[in-house]
């Protein structure tokens, strides 16, 4: 089984499209939506879900009123203000760091862990697709990317799948990192625009120090050749491999707005074949 991320270091880039593309081009294909602060991928791959999970992920305090005696010193030290006159949490100011159960005289503060979002896993036209979604506001994305990648490797043993496709989330941060462990290798989705191009630099460096080798593809490549010019020579000084180059196009919203990946929509356009060929070259790579 292999296994390998998409990744961008910032949003905008395309990379859910391409992720969407890329995996009808795959049999028996298991796919993990790890951007699961803004999870959109279903709205292209149409999952039809068969199970359903709680995510636990942060701690709340909890103050039992039987046994609090009103001294107020959990308000005294809460930094977030979370804790109300009536002594009740507030659950969305509460960061639950502990500091109120460590200093409750009484014993009253109880830290549980609270309902974060919800997993699942659903069936798609090609193979199975894992992916969550957190309640607003609520953290520890970082924590349900692992949760998503667990139960997307037992799913893959489980239906006998050879790979496992990652859209990953946005940025350099936590959830990034943890969509990036133990992975075959990382397709960065980069733009010709000076944020593309230095947010490429940094997921590459961070792809880098834990080890997973990356390639490139360079989305709406033609959106300004002066730039594109500048990726294609940092590509070459650091010896990472371009796979593809796909035009910009109204193509993809087109697609889009009719719910089907660009390769459901036109098969044989420049975009599509771009696709497809970056999916030999992967398939090479992974040797599948």
């Amino acid at each position: 089984m292999k296994s390998l991320v998409l990744i961008s270091g910032k949003g905008g880039t395309g990379k859910t499209s391409i992720t969407g593309a890329l995996s009808v081009l795959f049999k028996n294909i298991t796919v993990a939506d790890c951007d699961v602060d803004a999870p959109d991928l279903h709205i292209l791959l149409k999952p039809k879900i068969e199970e359903k999970e709680i995510f636990r992920g942060g701690k709340l305090a909890v103050i039992d009123n039987d046994k609090c005696c009103g001294c107020g010193r959990c308000r005294q030290v809460c930094s977030f203000g979370a804790v109300e006159k009536n002594f009740t949490v507030d659950r969305f100011l509460c960061q639950g760091c502990g500091v109120c159960y460590w200093n409750c005289p009484e014993n009253a503060v109880t830290m549980l862990r609270k309902e974060s979002g919800e997993s699942y896993i659903s069936r798609i036209k090609n193979g199975r697709m894992v992916h969550a979604l957190l309640e607003p506001g609520e953290e520890n994305s970082g924590k349900l990317v692992t949760e998503v990648k667990k139960k997307a490797e037992a799913v893959a043993v489980g239906s006998g799948s050879g790979i496992i496709l990652i859209d990953g989330p946005p940025g350099i941060g936590c959830p990034v990192i943890a969509s990036l462990s133990g992975v075959d290798f990382a397709l960065v989705v980069c733009e010709p625009t000076k944020s593309g191009i230095h947010d490429m630099k940094r997921v590459i460096d961070t792809a880098a120090y834990f080890g997973v080798p990356v390639k490139v593809l360079i989305n709406k490549y033609d959106l300004n050749p002066e730039n594109r010019k500048k990726i294609i020579k940092y590509l070459e000084t650091e010896k990472i491999e371009l796979l593809a180059k796909i035009p910009f196009s109204d193509k993809f919203n087109r697609a889009l707005k009719q719910g089907k990946t660009i390769i459901e929509y036109d098969s044989g356009c420049d975009e599509s074949m771009q696709i497809k060929n970056a999916v030999y070259k992967i398939k090479n790579v992974l040797d599948i």
